[in-house]
């Protein structure tokens, strides 16, 4: 499996999640209105310390890829796949949460 699809499988389960969160919570509008510029900062944050830390570790010879199962787009060393873990864990993580937490008791 090539790492262009394992990277699309995993996206999909990770936004499948929020979305179902949202819909589970009853109230995705003000959770979106409320959470966006905080998951735009944290996926900032996330891609500039994955790019950095990818790139470290990459040249510290650490780990390497096999480029024959990636997309070829890169970010100094790192696939640009790299950052598809970051954004799937800023749509995973939020979905689980709402996933398992208690239902409020409609009025």
């Amino acid at each position: 499996m090539s790492s262009v699809v394992l990277t699309v499988v995993f996206l999909l389960v990770a936004l499948s999640l929020l979305v179902a969160g949202l819909a589970r919570s009853g109230r995705a509008r003000s959770l979106v209105r409320t959470w966006w510029l905080p998951a735009l900062l944290a996926a900032a944050g996330l891609f500039v310390l994955t790019a950095i830390f990818d790139n470290l570790m990459i040249a510290a010879g650490l780990f390497d890829y096999d480029w024959e199962n990636m997309s070829g787009l890169r970010l100094g060393r790192m696939p640009l796949e790299d950052l598809a873990y970051p954004l799937g864990a800023l749509w995973a993580l939020p979905g689980l949460w709402l996933l398992t937490a208690p239902r409020e008791p409609e009025a």
